[in-house]
């Protein structure tokens, strides 16, 4: 069972804008890597083919605390906050050094994929909800992850 995972990282030449810093929006990609490994800890993939279920995000925040420039290292923390019938809600932490670089937190919503292209919210599987669940277990660590293309 995997409810948190500690990842580290360095940043990329083209993760950054023109002073050099990470943009934004690649701190959003930063926790979903760090969200799919912890499924990938817990011996699930986000995303199987085929699957008629699929997990969109509803709701997403970040707030940025410190700066993140090329070449610096950094570690990702995301942590299952809650697992309801239908949810799953997120938090994660990215640091340097110590100090706190980003907060954010998301939600993901189980839903069913329908032939005409919509989607249905439907119930968490209960061996994904098991998999994922809290488990009161010492925090997960994955190695430097590399660089994503």
């Amino acid at each position: 069972m995997a409810s948190e995972l500690r990842q580290r990282r360095r940043v990329q030449f083209s993760e950054t804008d023109a002073a050099g810093i990470v943009h934004f929006a690649n701190y959003f990609r930063y926790f979903e890597d760090a969200e799919h490994a912890l499924w990938r800890e817990a011996g699930l993939s986000i995303h199987p083919e085929p699957s008629p279920i699929g997990w969109p995000r509803v709701s997403a925040s970040c707030e940025y605390h410190r700066a993140l420039k090329f070449e610096q290292e950094f570690e990702i923390a995301v942590e299952i906050r809650e697992i309801s019938r239908r949810t799953i809600t997120y938090s994660g932490t990215i640091t340097r050094d110590g100090e706190r670089v980003a907060t954010a937190t998301w939600k993901i919503a189980c839903v069913t994929k329908l032939p005409d292209g919509t989607m249905r919210s439907t119930d968490i599987p209960g061996e994904i909800a098991d998999r994922l669940k809290p488990s009161g277990d010492a925090h997960r660590t994955s190695p430097l992850a590399p660089p994503t293309l």
